[in-house]
């Protein structure tokens, strides 16, 4: 991931930082920490990040001015995470540009899931994706399984991608093709169909395999 993919939390409580890093770069997401404005403004200057999560109450200011200021300019996704919770703090915070707000003390799990969805509105996938004991590096474009490299090739890494960024879905032959491939199938389905049988071969030993739908496509389920 280059530099830029990475999330900016702006908060000066050492203990709420090292807490969001820990439970943000364990989700695979890259991090950069600010404690005060000032700092905020130098880090984006140097490389914009991808979101950020901001406290209101800064040592130099407030972050509510700071967000008016950004989005002069920025449209990237900003959370506030503050312990303002009076409904006009809220809309204060919103009407100022804030994509979601939380107010403190926070559930981590509810967290780490308004993250995401903070995430997917950035279009930014992370370094790390994990299911079960399987693990992808989307980086080095690597897939292991309790730590073990699975010797994908880069097709059978793209499908494997896809399956686990969406583990509920169906895919459709078309779809997948368009997606890994990066052209219309046109009936051409025999390439999908050897890079799936060699993706199943190599995942037998992980309790996880793809099945087919007849009529609708491909799933990627637990055995």
């Amino acid at each position: 991931m280059s530099d830029s993919g990475y999330i900016l939390t702006v908060e000066d409580e050492p203990v709420v930082q090292q807490s969001n890093k820990r439970i943000l770069e364990r989700r695979g997401y890259k991090t950069k920490q600010a404690y005060s404005l000032a700092e905020a403004w130098r880090i984006i200057n140097e490389s914009p990040p991808s979101a950020i999560i901001l406290d209101v109450q800064l040592p130099d200011g407030l972050g509510f001015d700071f967000l008016r200021k950004f989005r002069e300019t920025s449209n990237i996704p900003v959370m506030m995470l503050t312990a303002l919770d009076t409904p006009q703090d809220v809309i204060q915070g919103l009407e100022a540009g804030g994509d979601d707000y939380i107010t403190k003390p926070y559930d981590l799990s509810v967290f780490v899931v308004r993250v995401a969805a903070l995430m997917r509105r950035a279009s930014i996938v992370p370094e790390l994706l994990s299911l079960g004991p399987i693990q992808l590096d989307t980086a080095a474009g690597r897939a292991y399984f309790n730590g073990d490299d699975l010797g994908l090739q880069q097709k059978e890494f793209a499908l494997l991608q896809q399956f686990m960024q969406h583990p509920t879905r169906v895919f459709g032959s078309e779809y997948l093709y368009e997606k890994v491939w990066g052209k219309d199938m046109l009936g051409q389905d025999n390439p999908l169909k050897v890079a799936i049988s060699k993706l199943r071969t190599k995942l037998s030993a992980t309790g996880y395999t793809i099945f087919v739908t007849r009529g609708e496509g491909y799933s990627f389920e637990r055995e």
